[in-house]
């Protein structure tokens, strides 16, 4: 009875032939199983053994035979594997000895290159070696990863993989044999990468983690500014008229950055002129220097709890930060109010010298006290007093006029969060907006945006505007209307030592007060080029911030001790915790109004990935006063460009 070896699927098999058409034959497996093929599948016919037992006496021929021999023996040209085996063996070769050479010559494709039907050539010599070299580098990566997912399993972590921790979870190369041993272990120990890192010690804790990760991402030559920091030019400040008033700043007591100040004087008349005083590094930082360069680069000063990377050098922030008792350089806009105190009559803007009288701080008892007597109505004796009395009068009456651009009143129940860092410890206060500091600071700095947003659109010089239209802020190179803050056109001007496009903004400006040309042109590819990378920076600075402010709030968490906790309710299952901001989806909250205070026990953190799981417990019994409606709804952008701070706190 004949019997056949044939290719199927890649794989050879016999068979005991039933019937021969000559174009195909009908084929009984060893199985029993009866199948077609076509005669073109058929590499050898043979009569002994039986078919069921060639494979099994093939392979083991074949496990007998050399390689590296079987290439020195097999012609340089192409051969057929029946050649061979004649020439191998000495004679015409068994059944099972042909088809046990034919699966070595099958099984070594780097020594033999298959030409067609049991036709093969062996490969030359010099890449023959170049294969074997391959494959022997392939084994020893195979070797080098089992033994770094072995550490890893035994809880210690190779070297290699400590030194790119930060990259294997940020921008994986997933080629590499670190990314190949980090993915192999956790998939033996079913975790996810940056838990397994964080456990074995490539990072000191979860919250080294994050930042680690934020800084390969956006920093990849690190934070510092290394050599490339040139001190900024000097400025001829007796050059500049000299500002003949009493200027002050009113800041967080962490804020190192202090680029506003403010004036009240008063008129002959009886009147006021109020000033507002940007600083102005512009004068030091020409357009494509090396200081332009690392602002341009960087694009802001990103914030976080308990640090922060500022966007220009320190000598740099130091030499045009308007401290308390310093003389600076400065970009002033007055303006001159009615006998109302509530409507502006006259308008003026000029570069100056300024000397800052004072650096007033939020938590100073004294300013505390100071700004419930303002809204109480009752004197005091502060000496900066009187310019806060004129100040929040005319503050009110610009907010009174944005809402009535607006439409509808601006929502300013909800509170901004500080974070204060003592080494490990975290404490969270609140502020709400609504307080007279910050509405004076909110009011002046909205004002001198929109003023000289306009002055560079009436001398026809570009600038970068933020606008909001239909709830979509987006920012461009016209002045366009921000709905939001009730104003016709909004230019980021008043935080250069913080924001690249207030610096780009402020150049501009400086130039149309000195009668110059302006460095950007409205079609400069530069400036679009500054717009949207502007963009995408200050969006991912945001979110980092974000970021570290959930982790210091778990962080809060575990220091109190106590799992129950009051939070507020947003929206549907969306709450917030009612003393951080941090904001998690409640499962099974039943259905309640925005604003409402419930109690909810925390069952577990996660400082990873940044969630907690969490119970509804109770409705609190205490409402918050003024509830957090306002929160649901439009805060949104017009909240944090009234702030003028960019973020919502600035960090230390």
């Amino acid at each position: 009875m004949t019997n056949v070896l044939f290719e199927e699927d890649g794989a050879f098999k016999a068979g005991t032939v039933l019937t021969d058409a000559g174009t195909s034959l009908q084929v009984e497996h060893a199985s029993g199983r009866r199948a077609k093929v076509k005669a073109g599948q058929v590499v050898l016919r043979f009569e002994s053994p039986e078919a069921s037992h060639l494979i099994e006496q093939a392979q083991r021929v074949a496990d007998g035979l050399e390689l590296d021999f079987l290439w020195e023996c097999a012609p340089r040209d192409e051969f057929g594997f029946l050649d061979l085996a004649g020439d191998y063996f000495g004679r015409t070769p068994t059944a099972p000895e042909a088809t046990g050479l034919l699966l070595k010559l099958q099984s070594a494709p780097i020594y033999f290159h298959r030409k067609g039907k049991g036709r093969y050539r062996p490969a030359p010599a010099e890449t023959l070696k170049a294969a074997l070299a391959a494959v022997e580098r392939r084994r020893q990566q195979e070797a080098t990863i089992d033994a770094h997912v072995d550490a890893m399993i035994a809880g210690e972590l190779p070297a290699p993989i400590r030194a790119l921790a930060a990259e294997l979870v940020v921008r994986p190369d997933k080629q590499s044999l670190e990314y190949r041993a980090l993915e192999r272990a956790c998939g033996r120990l079913q975790v996810n990468p940056e838990a397994l890192l964080v456990r074995l010690g490539a990072f000191a804790s979860s919250r080294q983690l994050h930042l680690d990760k934020f800084v390969v991402e956006y920093f990849p030559r690190g934070t510092g500014f290394g050599a490339s920091a040139s001190a900024p030019q000097a400025v001829d400040l007796q050059a500049l008229p000299s500002a003949d008033v009493v200027a002050f700043s009113i800041d967080d007591t962490s804020t190192t950055e202090i680029d506003d100040c403010l004036s009240v004087s008063a008129l002959p008349d009886g009147r006021w002129r109020v000033g507002v005083h940007i600083a102005a590094p512009v004068m030091a930082i020409p357009f494509g220097g090396a200081l332009d360069v690392i602002a341009r680069e960087r694009m802001s000063t990103v914030y976080m709890p308990g640090d922060k990377f500022t966007m220009l050098p320190p000598a740099t922030v130091a030499a045009f930060s308007l401290d308390a008792g310093c003389e600076r350089p400065a970009v002033s806009l007055y303006l001159d109010l009615d006998a109302s105190g509530t409507q502006v009559v006259g308008r003026t803007s000029r570069l100056e010298r300024l000397q800052v009288a004072a650096n007033l701080r939020h938590d100073d008892p004294a300013l505390v006290a100071l700004e419930e007597r303002l809204q109480s109505g009752q004197p005091g004796g502060h000496p900066h007093e009187p310019a806060l009395a004129v100040l929040w009068k005319f503050a009110q009456a610009l907010t009174r006029g944005r809402e009535k651009v607006r439409g509808k009143p601006e929502p300013r129940a909800r509170g901004d969060f500080a974070f204060r860092i003592d080494g490990e410890q975290v404490q969270i206060t609140q502020r709400r907006r609504d307080a007279p500091l910050d509405r004076i600071v909110a009011e002046m700095m909205i004002l001198v945006n929109s003023e000289w947003g306009r002055l560079l659109a009436e001398h026809e010089a570009t600038g970068i505007y933020r606008s909001q239209q239909a709830g979509r802020v987006r920012m461009s190179s016209h002045p366009a209307e921000h709905q939001g803050l009730g104003v016709a056109q909004y230019a980021w001007s008043t935080s250069p030592l913080r924001r690249y496009v207030d610096l780009v903004n402020q150049r501009q400006l400086v130039a149309v007060l000195g009668g110059d040309k302006p460095p950007l042109a409205a079609n400069d590819g530069d400036l679009f080029s500054i717009v949207s990378a502007f963009e995408a920076r200050y969006a991912a600075y945001a979110t980092f911030q974000t970021q570290m402010e959930r982790w210091w709030c778990l962080r809060w968490l575990e220091q109190r001790g106590d799992p129950r906790v009051a939070a507020v309710v947003i929206r549907d299952d969306l709450v917030r915790l009612a003393d951080a901001p941090f904001y998690f989806r409640l499962v099974g909250l039943p259905r309640l109004a925005a604003g409402r205070r419930i109690l909810v026990d925390v069952i577990a953190r996660d400082e990873i990935a940044l969630t907690v799981q969490a119970r509804f417990v109770d409705v609190a019994h205490e409402q918050a006063a003024g509830g957090e409606d306002n929160e649901a709804g439009e805060a949104g952008d017009a909240a944090v460009d009234g702030e003028d701070g960019g973020f919502p706190a600035e960090g230390v």
